[in-house]
């Protein structure tokens, strides 16, 4: 089903082409592959065309440039009427988004304003039998996956679940268009304004992006334990996070936590110190390298995932690791 191909809807960054739409870019070309037909990039923001020649550069056939003062920041009562009115110009066969926080809140709605479906939170893309797009995705907490495709012969629309997919790599020598599309939103339709932008306060490397991580859990006993997983993090350069009980328990704020329902990350090591390891849980690790579980219960079921494992209080074994790692790092 060669249709008009596949768009790529961006997420929202600040001058530099987002990782998450080069993910996305990535299964888009795999998939168009499959199907037949171009591949295009939808960029929106203010200012945003300085973004498209490195889209090209890694494969896009097009790059449609929505640039507007209203569509930054980022608020879906803009990028929706914008979105729906680009698609139903160029009448894409698939359309595909990073599940991220933008992506849960204006996708669902985009679906809506097109009279369609979408499938969220997608693990890998693959082609019906009928020339349609075959969704899978986790379900029951990861515990087992499903196919879905979207019912009728409109726009398929489907989010990807972040770090699972390869980065678009760059094509060498491949040309593209860059078009520069009018916005169309009616302002009546306008129902929220940002009237102000506040960035939190980040110490050490971002934990979606970061290399190394440290995380804890109900284990570590305490908020006044929770030094200790800050040393070790660090002494080896490591962002630090949790899991969702430390969260709720009040311990952290909510940007820490990792798994189903918060951070998605895939470090070269993570670090979980205090973790039981549930499946809603490990859903936002499961691209880690190398896992190395702490933990007082030798039955915990994050020693399943683990490559390497430490049964022992954290109190006692966090100052040893990191008395260990300072010593190898001269830190």
């Amino acid at each position: 089903m060669a249709g008009n191909g596949v768009l790529v809807i961006g997420e929202p960054s600040e001058g530099s082409v987002a990782p998450a739409t080069l993910e996305v870019l990535g299964a888009a070309r795999e998939l168009a592959g499959k199907m037949g037909g171009p591949v295009a990039v939808a960029v929106l923001g203010q200012d945003v065309a300085g973004q498209a020649p490195g889209l090209i550069e890694r494969g896009a056939d097009r790059v449609d440039v929505l640039s507007d003062p209203r569509l930054s920041p980022y608020q879906a009562d803009t990028w929706v009427p914008a979105l729906a009115a680009l698609i139903r110009e160029t009448s894409a066969s698939v359309v595909l988004l990073s599940h991220t926080q933008t992506g849960r809140e204006f996708g669902t709605r985009l679906a809506f304003r097109l009279g369609t479906g979408i499938v969220t939170d997608c693990s890998d893309l693959q082609v019906a039998d009928n020339g349609r797009l075959l969704a899978v995705k986790p379900v029951f907490g990861g515990n087992a996956v499903a196919e879905y495709t979207v019912a009728g012969d409109g726009v398929q629309l489907a989010s990807l679940r972040p770090k699972l997919f390869d980065q678009a790599a760059p094509v060498p020598g491949h040309q593209g268009e860059i078009v520069e599309r009018p916005v169309q939103i009616d302002p009546s339709q306008v129902r929220t304004k940002a009237h102000e932008r506040v960035r939190a306060a980040a110490a050490g490397p971002d934990l979606e992006n970061a290399q190394r991580v440290v995380a804890g859990g109900r284990g570590m006993g305490g908020p006044e334990n929770w030094p200790l997983l800050d040393e070790l993090a660090s002494a080896i350069g490591a962002a630090v996070g949790a899991s969702r009980a430390a969260v709720d328990a009040g311990w952290v704020p909510g940007p820490l936590q990792i798994g189903l329902t918060g951070a998605k990350i895939s470090p070269q090591l993570y670090v979980a110190v205090g973790i039981s390891g549930a499946v809603q849980h490990m859903a936002g690790c499961a691209g880690s390298r190398t896992i190395v579980a702490i933990n007082r219960d030798p039955e915990a079921n994050i020693f399943r995932y683990a490559q390497l494992g430490v049964v022992g209080n954290a109190k006692e074994v966090l100052p040893a690791l990191t008395r260990k790692a300072r010593e190898l790092t001269g830190s």
